[in-house]
């Protein structure tokens, strides 16, 4: 794809916004180059990366759900920059690589155990409608089940603020290795360089082309 919003220069940001950046390189989930290009308008820049942190790097639920739910939307909305990346606190946490890959077969998975399952189903909703839920009183009663109210309010601004970035990003056509390279910071496995990158991007298994 050809990129069409350009990255803003780091020697152009003011210093918090460069510390910010440079976090992006360090550490990820975002990774630089979205962040570069939300650096034109520094509300937009640090609605984003405050609204972040707050509900998806902390926050009251359990982190892993809420990078599985990423992961979910970037998968559903074919957003390949956000779908190639990973959260290092999660993977820290536990969370498997395998459990990314059925993502959008998680309902007759056995990756997933219930509270993951519900979750998703949110997302799910979330992203594609009342339409997909055959009986809302039981959806509820599972979420309700699993979660308290603020991890369903927190979970699902989370959800929202992906959906809504991610479907914005994917019309950018930004990749990875691009911006402040030479960090593998919260890529996913085989796509740590640019080589990986473009191999695993090329190739006929590439997730998003099946």
């Amino acid at each position: 794809m050809t990129q069409r919003i350009s990255f803003v220069p780091l020697e152009d940001m003011d210093p918090r916004m460069q510390e910010e950046m440079h976090r992006c390189a360090a550490h990820g989930t975002p990774r630089p180059e979205s962040s570069a290009v939300r650096a034109h308008v520094p509300g937009a820049f640090w609605g984003f990366a405050d609204s972040w942190d707050a509900i998806f790097r902390n926050g009251v639920c359990d982190h892993t759900i809420k990078e599985l739910c990423r992961v979910y939307i970037s998968r559903t909305v074919v957003c390949e920059f956000c779908g190639n990346q990973r959260s290092e606190q999660a993977t820290t946490a536990g969370l498997q690589e395998a459990q990314y890959d059925e993502l959008l077969n998680f309902e007759a998975s056995d990756k997933y155990d219930d509270k993951q399952r519900a979750a998703l189903r949110y997302a799910q909703a979330i992203a594609w409608g009342p339409s997909t839920i055959s009986d809302p009183d039981a959806f509820w009663a599972e979420l309700h089940k699993h979660f308290t109210e603020p991890e369903l309010v927190e979970l699902g601004c989370a959800i929202a603020l992906t959906f809504g970035q991610q479907s914005w990003i994917r019309l950018l056509g930004i990749g990875h290795h691009q911006y402040m390279a030479g960090s593998a910071a919260s890529m996913a496995p085989g796509y740590e360089t640019p080589d990986d990158y473009e191999a695993k991007t090329g190739s006929e298994e590439y997730w998003a082309r099946s």
